[in-house]
């Protein structure tokens, strides 16, 4: 199985859990490599992910972050899906209609609309992220047709909510993958 890591705007930094993770605990992880880290284009987003897809030989579950929950969920609604993606681990997506969202900044994030996923997925979010409400995150989730797993005071769970390996986050990670299949001690 691959991981496939999909970070928000600028990327995850070295203190980040999906760096830490990548580096320490998914040792098969892709992250996905656009050009545009810090003035995010959907398409260069999407094509980033097509080339990590093409690129993992095995089953996929991608492991998103912030902007990347948007930028995959609107990859894998633009046509079906192929068969090998299991599913989506996704954290904390920042609401793209509430006024903290930078639409100057990210502008073909703007108006993206928020289907039903075509794979199994999970949604974990903080009940305090400055990005996206509580009921913003419920809003996604009946959207997405997800379940939802609202953490208490983890900010917008990234390095500045100083997680280190975030083992409760690893744990959510396992039991979804656990939910799908697949066996714990092959990653």
């Amino acid at each position: 199985m691959t991981f496939v890591i999909i970070p928000g705007l600028d990327g995850s930094d070295v203190h980040h859990w999906q760096s830490r993770w990548e580096s320490e605990w998914l040792a098969s992880a892709l992250r996905i490599q656009p050009s545009s880290w810090s003035a995010p284009d959907l398409t260069d987003w999407s094509d980033a992910i097509t080339r990590a897809v093409e690129s993992a030989a095995d089953d996929i579950v991608f492991v998103t972050h912030s902007l990347g929950c948007h930028a995959l969920s609107h990859w894998l609604t633009q046509s079906p899906p192929p068969t090998r993606i299991r599913g989506a681990f996704l954290v904390a997506p920042p609401d793209p209609q509430a006024q903290t969202f930078p639409t100057d900044r990210l502008p073909t994030f703007a108006s993206l609309p928020a289907p039903r996923l075509p794979v199994p997925t999970v949604l974990v979010t903080s009940t305090d992220d400055p990005y996206c409400s509580p009921t913003a995150a419920a809003r996604l989730a009946r959207s997405w047709a997800t379940p939802h797993i609202p953490l208490p005071r983890l900010g917008h769970i990234n390095s500045d909510s100083d997680l280190d390996l975030w083992p409760a986050g690893r744990d959510l990670l396992t039991a979804f993958a656990a939910g799908l299949g697949l066996e714990a001690d092959r990653f």
